[in-house]
């Protein structure tokens, strides 16, 4: 079989597909790449293809092409019409594993300014005031982690090598990673939310996962308890959150992901003392363009072969 036609959409932000064009022509230098910038240099290039390289993809769009794979540069891909692509024979591959790295650290700094009081200290030095905090440390402390995948493996061994406690679900717990101490099937999240001082959501979101985290859970953290997301939004009740933050139902949360984004104006998140709030940017990196061509070179090299694809989604 020829080697197939990749076509970067216009799907994938201009900065960013440059970017990936230079890694991508590094990783696979005869290989014919398309670009598209409009959604009609898409339309038009699409008989040309065999392949889609995309941020985001539409189902109408699959009714116009005929393409073979879909490379998704995310690792969640909740947003694709994967009912529609599984009919057609459309293998779907996700950028698992590229993100790991910067999202572990992000979530390291996130449970580093709560225990370390930043978020405080900050709060003083904007009124000039020069008020000691004492701080805590993350060495025994508990670690809970909801979805132990590539992001969450990384979460763990960075925990563990500040002498966390770390506790993680799993659909499969026994692949669970060394660096986790205790391992749950998925519905061991409540076991988690009732131990952890730190719970960290790293899962899909999916029908099984979506308001996974609501008030009922919330009733069970300690008041000394922090929520991270790097999930998506929705895997937290963004209402039942409010309130225990209101309420002090839990001491804080550092959340990268809204059930809406860009976060609304009139969100009282905004205005709350104890959230760390980040415009769903944990997974940005330099690096980021080299690992996402690694991943669209192997795959590409196994295209129309019996070698399995990486990444499979679908």
């Amino acid at each position: 079989m020829t080697d197939p036609t990749l076509l970067v959409t216009h799907t994938v932000p201009p900065e960013t597909a440059e970017d990936l064009f230079e890694a991508l022509a590094k990783e696979l230098p005869d290989a014919e790449i398309l670009s598209a910038a409009t959604p009609e240099e898409t339309d038009e290039r699409l008989d040309r293809a065999d392949a889609l390289v995309t941020g985001r993809l539409d189902a109408d769009l699959l009714t116009r092409a005929d393409v073979q794979w879909v490379q998704a540069l995310s690792a969640g891909v909740d947003s694709y019409p994967r009912e529609a692509m599984a009919e057609a024979g459309i293998v779907l591959t996700n950028a698992s594993g590229v993100h790991a790295e910067p999202i572990g650290e992000q979530v390291l700094g996130a449970m580093l300014s709560f225990e370390r009081r930043f978020l405080e200290s900050q709060h003083n030095k904007e009124r000039n005031s020069w008020e000691r905090v004492e701080g805590g440390e993350l060495k025994g402390k508990t670690l809970g982690i909801v979805g132990v995948g590539s992001i969450g493996s990384r979460v763990a061994e960075l925990g563990s090598a500040f002498g966390m406690e770390v506790l993680g679900t799993k659909r499969n717990p026994e692949t669970m990673p060394d660096a986790v101490d205790e391992a749950f099937g998925t519905d061991g999240y409540t076991e988690l939310c009732q131990r952890a001082d730190y719970l960290v959501l790293a899962c899909p979101l999916s029908e099984e996962t979506e308001g996974l985290i609501g008030s009922a859970e919330f009733r069970l953290l300690s008041r000394d308890a922090v929520l991270v997301n790097i999930a998506r939004g929705a895997v937290a009740d963004e209402a039942a959150l409010t309130r225990a933050l209101q309420y002090g139902q839990i001491r804080g949360a550092a959340l990268d992901v809204f059930e809406t984004e860009p976060l609304p104006a009139d969100s009282p998140l905004w205005d709350l003392s104890n959230v760390l709030l980040t415009p769903h940017m944990a997974g940005s990196t330099p690096k980021k363009a080299g690992r996402w061509a690694e991943i669209i070179g192997e795959n590409y090299r196994r295209f129309g072969t019996d070698e399995p694809y990486v990444n499979r989604v679908l």
